[in-house]
């Protein structure tokens, strides 16, 4: 299986990563990957960039080293009411927008109020991507995420950055929610959550998991990036036509 685009990593802006964009973007050609997100945390994130940097982000090229870059956010989840810490009026002129929960960002809660949060993100029109629901630091209804993920059609990450050394217990979490995804059929992304250029385009263990589970290519929406960019287009084009 060919995985074709990396649509979560984070530059040095991030304040806890260690690589420029060019420097992803080298080792993305490197790889053979044809699109690379770069999606690095919204302001509330300790050492992540003032919200001018993404105000900037239109000043970007569209191609380096042959490989389409789509500058966007991973935005953080503040609340139970799945409220984030970017305003929208930026998020709607982004080319990617993911969103996840982080403990120095988020106050936990509940299994029940976590899940809700999450939920109510994946219902926002102006996120296109969810992460990371399979870390271990938030008790989530994994099985309700992988229904609403194909019940609106939202992409759901399993992240291979999760699935390392340094974040223990996250193989349980994940393999569940793999089984959950295969079963009612929503759309997968693999993320690499690289925070330094070495580690743009691993997707080792997450491929590792998706092949024990046995979701197949067609369900992995970075297998190809025409279908990334199809996807993008189409929610975008319906979050105009919201907001119209």
């Amino acid at each position: 299986m060919e995985i074709e685009v990396d649509l979560h990593t984070h530059t040095v802006a991030s304040g806890h990563a260690y690589s420029t964009l060019t420097e992803n973007a080298q080792a993305a050609s490197r790889k053979g990957l044809k699109i690379l997100g770069m999606t690095d945390h919204a302001p509330s994130m300790p050492g992540a960039p003032h919200l001018y940097h993404f105000g900037n982000l239109a000043i970007l090229p569209d191609e380096l080293f042959g490989v389409q870059i789509l500058p966007g956010v991973e935005a953080n989840i503040t609340s139970y009411e799945g409220e984030l810490d970017i305003p929208e009026h930026y998020l709607g002129r982004m080319k990617l927008v993911l969103a996840g929960l982080h403990p120095i960002c988020y106050p936990g809660g509940t299994s029940e109020q976590n899940t809700q949060a999450y939920i109510k993100v994946m219902e926002n029109p102006m996120v296109d991507m969810m992460v990371h629901p399979g870390r271990p630091e938030f008790e989530l209804d994994l099985e309700k995420i992988a229904y609403m993920s194909a019940q609106l059609n939202v992409p759901v990450e399993i992240n291979n950055s999760s699935l390392s050394q340094e974040k223990s217990g996250a193989w349980g979490n994940c393999r569940r929610f793999a089984r959950y995804m295969l079963k009612y059929q929503g759309p997968v992304i693999l993320g690499s959550d690289a925070h330094f250029w070495n580690r743009v385009g691993e997707f080792r263990h997450a491929l590792e998991l998706v092949h024990e589970v046995g979701i197949m290519e067609n369900q992995i929406l970075n297998t190809s990036s025409k279908r990334v960019l199809d996807y993008l287009a189409a929610r975008h084009s319906n979050r105009r036509q919201n907001q119209g």
